[in-house]
């Protein structure tokens, strides 16, 4: 059993050589609650109440931080360990398929087959991907940049390259954004490059084929609701200068 007569006399004696609640607290093995109780009256010297104010001051500032920092923690190993939950051995399948789900999102719905992002990551795996599924090299690809006018496109055509294995000849002409007061000259930005296959059209449509396959479960409740909702369907208005 606690004897909390010694324990309070201790708590008021640490407390007035300057000790904070959680120091005494924890030496003490005491509530706040109770330490608040018989602390409140006790006078603290005005070096000390500095102190305790900085201090507090000082957590304040670093809370948001430390909590930032504790959440890029969390992240890092929620994903290092859901990486595990994938085979490092991907099956043919598997790997068609997220190829082809990656290009129902960024790539070329009409007019040929190509795909357009910015990520290099992105990019260089649907080269792979062209070339693993559709045995298409990447001296045979063609690619075009969009870029912004303060960036150096002899240096982006380059690193793109270099990535993708695709040939400087192979660039064609890169769209220059207009110039942008808001544009990020220290960020690393590579621009936005579009990976183009030559006469890639069947190619297109077989992997929207495989997407079919995959959506074929949901294909008929999708189509009898946008059907039954179809008087949301409005045409598009063309302004013409006067």
């Amino acid at each position: 059993m606690k004897n909390y007569n010694t324990l309070k006399v201790r708590a008021i004696l640490l407390r007035k050589n300057g000790a904070s609640y959680g120091t005494i607290k924890k030496e003490l093995n005491i509530s706040k609650s109770t330490l608040s109780y018989w602390l409140k009256d006790i006078p603290i010297k005005e070096k000390y109440r500095k102190r305790f104010y900085t201090n507090q001051i000082l957590n304040l500032s670093k809370g948001a931080q430390s909590q930032k920092e504790r959440r890029v923690r969390e992240v890092t190993e929620i994903i290092k360990n859901a990486s595990k939950e994938v085979s490092k051995s991907i099956s043919l399948e598997s790997y068609r398929l997220f190829g082809a789900a990656l290009y129902w999102a960024e790539g070329n719905k009409k007019n040929g087959l190509c795909v357009t992002n910015s990520d290099p990551y992105l990019i260089l795996f649907m080269v792979k991907w062209f070339e693993k599924i559709f045995s298409l090299m990447s001296k045979n690809l063609k690619a075009r940049l969009n870029i912004y006018p303060q960036q150096n496109e002899l240096e982006i055509k380059k690193f793109w390259s270099q990535l993708t294995g695709i040939p400087l000849e192979n660039f064609g002409k890169s769209f220059i954004k207009p110039l942008n007061k808001n544009y990020k000259k220290n960020t690393l930005y590579y621009g936005t490059i579009r990976i183009e296959v030559p006469r890639g059209t069947d190619m297109r449509h077989r992997i929207f084929g495989w997407i079919k396959a995959v959506l074929h479960e949901i294909s008929s409740k999708t189509e009898s609701t946008q059907q039954e909702w179809k008087r949301l369907e409005i045409s598009r208005t063309i302004n013409i200068p006067k």
